[in-house]
Protein backbone atom coordinates (compact mmCIF):
# COMPACT_ATOMS: atom_id res chain seq x y z
CA UNK A 1 0.00 0.00 0.00
CA UNK A 2 2.72 2.55 0.80
CA UNK A 3 4.38 1.80 -2.36
CA UNK A 4 1.40 2.40 -4.23
CA UNK A 5 0.90 5.69 -2.39
CA UNK A 6 5.22 6.57 -3.40
CA UNK A 7 3.96 5.85 -7.07
CA UNK A 8 0.91 7.75 -7.36
CA UNK A 9 2.41 11.06 -5.76
CA UNK A 10 5.61 10.32 -8.33
CA UNK A 11 2.76 10.68 -10.93
CA UNK A 12 1.36 13.35 -9.63
CA UNK A 13 4.57 15.46 -9.42
CA UNK A 14 5.24 14.21 -13.05
CA UNK A 15 2.26 15.82 -14.59
CA UNK A 16 2.26 18.96 -12.40
CA UNK A 17 5.87 19.24 -13.80
CA UNK A 18 4.56 19.04 -16.84
CA UNK A 19 2.19 21.05 -16.81
CA UNK A 20 4.99 23.67 -15.49
CA UNK A 21 6.58 23.44 -18.34
CA UNK A 22 4.33 23.70 -21.12
CA UNK A 23 2.64 26.92 -19.77
CA UNK A 24 6.47 28.31 -19.52
CA UNK A 25 6.15 27.60 -23.22
CA UNK A 26 3.13 30.13 -23.91
CA UNK A 27 4.70 33.56 -24.24
CA UNK A 28 3.05 37.22 -24.11
CA UNK A 29 3.86 40.03 -26.37
CA UNK A 30 2.13 43.75 -27.61
CA UNK A 31 3.00 44.48 -31.44
CA UNK A 32 2.53 48.33 -32.73
CA UNK A 33 0.26 47.96 -35.87
CA UNK A 34 -0.67 50.38 -38.24
CA UNK A 35 -4.30 49.22 -38.08
CA UNK A 36 -7.51 51.89 -38.51
CA UNK A 37 -10.52 51.01 -37.80
CA UNK A 38 -12.98 47.89 -36.70
CA UNK A 39 -12.49 46.33 -40.13
CA UNK A 40 -8.62 46.16 -39.52
CA UNK A 41 -9.45 44.54 -35.97
CA UNK A 42 -11.27 41.72 -37.47
CA UNK A 43 -8.85 41.12 -40.05
CA UNK A 44 -5.59 40.90 -37.89
CA UNK A 45 -7.63 38.70 -35.33
CA UNK A 46 -8.65 36.25 -37.43
CA UNK A 47 -5.33 36.08 -39.09
CA UNK A 48 -3.36 36.01 -35.80
CA UNK A 49 -6.18 33.47 -34.23
CA UNK A 50 -6.32 31.37 -36.66
CA UNK A 51 -2.14 31.10 -36.92
CA UNK A 52 -0.73 27.96 -35.81
CA UNK A 53 1.41 28.89 -32.69
CA UNK A 54 -0.95 31.78 -31.46
CA UNK A 55 -2.95 31.06 -28.13
CA UNK A 56 -4.83 34.69 -28.53
CA UNK A 57 -4.66 37.75 -30.14
CA UNK A 58 -7.09 40.76 -29.18
CA UNK A 59 -6.18 44.25 -31.23
CA UNK A 60 -7.60 47.56 -29.07
CA UNK A 61 -8.23 49.95 -31.75
CA UNK A 62 -7.18 53.12 -29.52
CA UNK A 63 -3.75 52.40 -29.00
CA UNK A 64 -3.45 50.10 -32.62
CA UNK A 65 -1.81 47.54 -30.06
CA UNK A 66 -1.98 43.61 -30.82
CA UNK A 67 -1.83 41.40 -27.73
CA UNK A 68 -0.45 38.11 -28.83
CA UNK A 69 0.30 34.87 -27.06
CA UNK A 70 1.79 32.36 -28.45
CA UNK A 71 3.91 29.02 -28.02
CA UNK A 72 7.48 30.26 -28.66
CA UNK A 73 8.34 27.02 -29.65
CA UNK A 74 6.52 26.72 -32.74
CA UNK A 75 6.17 30.50 -33.98
CA UNK A 76 8.25 33.75 -33.19
CA UNK A 77 7.90 37.44 -32.49
CA UNK A 78 9.23 37.90 -35.70
CA UNK A 79 6.99 35.19 -37.88
CA UNK A 80 3.55 37.22 -36.14
CA UNK A 81 4.71 40.53 -37.56
CA UNK A 82 6.02 39.11 -40.93
CA UNK A 83 2.45 37.61 -41.08
CA UNK A 84 0.73 40.81 -40.11
CA UNK A 85 2.65 42.23 -43.10
CA UNK A 86 1.49 39.54 -45.50
CA UNK A 87 -1.86 41.30 -44.82
CA UNK A 88 -0.88 44.97 -45.59
CA UNK A 89 0.10 45.81 -41.52
CA UNK A 90 3.12 46.99 -39.73
CA UNK A 91 3.76 45.48 -37.28
CA UNK A 92 6.57 47.37 -34.57
CA UNK A 93 9.45 47.92 -36.98
CA UNK A 94 9.09 45.68 -39.93
CA UNK A 95 6.91 47.57 -42.31
CA UNK A 96 4.64 45.88 -44.46
CA UNK A 97 5.46 45.79 -48.65
CA UNK A 98 3.66 48.74 -50.15
CA UNK A 99 1.78 46.46 -52.70
CA UNK A 100 0.24 44.33 -49.48
CA UNK A 101 -1.12 47.79 -47.70
CA UNK A 102 -2.78 48.91 -51.35
CA UNK A 103 -4.46 45.58 -51.40
CA UNK A 104 -6.27 46.84 -47.84
CA UNK A 105 -9.82 48.86 -48.25
CA UNK A 106 -9.09 52.54 -48.44
CA UNK A 107 -10.23 53.02 -44.83
CA UNK A 108 -8.09 50.65 -43.37
CA UNK A 109 -4.84 52.15 -45.59
CA UNK A 110 -2.44 54.68 -43.48
CA UNK A 111 -4.40 57.79 -43.62
CA UNK A 112 -7.51 56.96 -44.64
CA UNK A 113 -10.00 57.04 -42.07
CA UNK A 114 -8.94 60.76 -42.29
CA UNK A 115 -10.04 60.89 -46.18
Amino acid sequence: MKKLLIIGMICCSSIYIHAQEKEAAIQTVTIQTSAQCGDCEERIESLLNYTKGVKFAELDNDTKIVTVKFVSKKITVKTICEKLNEIGYDANEYKAPKANVLKLPKCCQPGGMEN
